[in-house]
């Protein structure tokens, strides 16, 4: 999924209320507003002396459901469901604060992708009368095996 700075779109997958799709895929892409995303930087924890303690390089990145303009009711609803009213994704892993701002908006379109993304459920199947078959013939054997050994004992 592609990241377009300075303005672009972010592409995620909407939701698929009621439409059929490939098990985990979505069949469209939707485009999330970059003036959606809040972003704070902070320092960053840790070691590192004064570079870490003066340096803002961690980055949040915040979408606000509640005000996002870039879902649909259905789609808003779901993710709500998932995350509640803020989805937050954070960075520190770099020392540049670009390259920790790109990091998070990866990681928040990813958390997105995941969330809206189709599950197939679970079917679920009995066992074949054959391996029901298999099951208490080997119970039986086991029972017997054990028969044996009280009639030893005693």
């Amino acid at each position: 999924m592609p990241i377009l700075h300075g303005g672009g779109a972010y592409l995620v997958p909407p939701s698929l209320d009621g439409v059929t799709a490939e098990r985990g895929r979505s069949n469209a892409s939707l485009e999330l507003d970059p003036r959606d995303l809040s972003v704070r930087t902070d320092t960053a924890g840790g070691p590192g002396g004064q570079h870490a303690n003066r340096t803002r390089s961690r980055v949040t990145v915040e979408l606000d459901l509640r005000t996002a303009t870039s879902f649909d009711e259905p789609t808003r609803a779901r993710l709500r469901e998932v995350f509640g009213d803020v989805v937050r994704a954070t960075s520190s892993a770099s020392r540049r604060q670009g390259e920790n701002r790109r990091l998070a908006e990866e990681r928040l379109e990813r958390r997105l992708a995941a969330a809206l993304e189709v599950r197939t459920p679970r079917r679920r199947t009995a066992p074949t009368r054959s391996a029901v078959e298999r099951r208490l013939q080997a119970k039986r054997r086991r029972s017997s095996v054990k028969r044996l050994r009280t009639e030893l004992d005693e």
